[in-house]
């Protein structure tokens, strides 16, 4: 069986996210969603608690049978290990994503060669889509309707006031 770690913060899932996991699911067998702890990601933590956004993580991909949700807060090497997976899938979108990405890729590997990480570009409507945009828009009162599931938009909106 071919399975697939697919890592982030997730905080909010985005409507990008959501279309590299469904395109991932059609590649492998099986894929893990890892949401990542994260507690001082840029700055003040996350808006969303984890089990929050594990929550709507679940809600937003419950569509997809071959998908699963698990937490982690190990290292992103350690975790693909320990949940079998056979390669880490990173979604792109612009050059400064594929930089970070490249430089964490190339320590995962000196770590194991053997996990195989893969990119997906993102899709030309979600290339300028960030969870951080997606937080910044709705605390300024903007629409986020068409960037994230509906679970998520009624989640950020509650929690940011907007």
């Amino acid at each position: 069986m071919r399975k697939a770690l697919v890592p982030g913060t997730y905080d909010p899932i985005t409507n990008g996210h959501v279309d590299i996991i469904e395109r991932s699911s059609t590649i492998f067998d099986r894929i893990v969603v890892g949401v990542a702890a994260s507690p001082k990601k840029r700055g003040a933590g996350p808006l969303f608690t984890l089990e929050e956004r594990v929550a709507l993580v679940k809600e937003s991909v419950a569509h997809l049978p071959n998908v699963e949700v698990i937490a982690f807060s190990s290292l992103l090497i350690d975790f693909a290990a320990q949940i079998g997976a056979q390669a880490i899938v990173k979604g792109l979108r612009v050059v400064t994503d594929f930089e970070f990405e490249f430089q964490q890729a190339a320590l995962n590997y000196h770590l194991d060669p053997q996990m195989e990480t893969l990119f997906i570009m993102s899709t030309p409507e979600n290339m300028y889509l960030s969870s951080s945009m997606i937080k910044e828009i709705a605390a300024h009162k903007g629409s986020i309707s068409d960037w994230v599931p509906p679970c998520v938009e009624k989640a950020v909106l509650a929690r940011t006031g907007a």
